[in-house]
């Protein structure tokens, strides 16, 4: 079942986090708490989950992000998609990025853009076959310390 998350949902969203890069679920803190509120409260910060009987196993994040250009017309970026490893190829995580497409074209936006570090054949398949190329653009990154 996909659904936004619920301020309940932090601790299982953290812990499905682990499947992603983090090595450790954070240590509760007023930091954690706040950071968590503005998530939610934001109307243009989508978490999206993916359920399987009542447990979270899948995810990604889509923010609207206002825009001047392109007839004033905003764009979507696509972060954090995960899948718990033991739920794989399933289609759960495309069910997530139909979903984020789907609130995209209800803000009306003109693009969606996502970025990944894996290099992984499969996984930059897996992207293609949702329909993202990654000849249109070139990304840089420039780490923060």
């Amino acid at each position: 079942m996909i659904r936004e998350a619920k301020r309940e949902d932090l601790k299982e969203i953290l812990e499905l986090y682990l499947c992603l890069h983090e090595e450790s679920v954070p240590e509760p803190s007023d930091h954690l708490s706040q950071t968590w509120g503005q998530i939610i409260q934001d109307p243009n910060h989508h978490l999206i989950l993916n359920e399987v009987d009542g447990r979270i196993v899948s995810s990604c994040v889509c923010v609207i992000i206002p825009n001047l250009t392109r007839n004033v017309r905003p764009y979507a970026f696509v972060e954090n998609v995960v899948t718990h490893i033991d739920f794989r190829g399933q289609g759960l995580a495309s069910q997530c990025l139909c979903h984020a497409e789907k609130i995209a074209r209800d803000n009306n936006c003109y693009k969606m853009m996502l970025l990944t570090g894996s290099k992984t054949p499969k996984t930059l398949d897996f992207y293609k076959n949702a329909g993202y190329n990654s000849t249109d653009k070139t990304a840089f990154i420039k780490w923060l310390s």
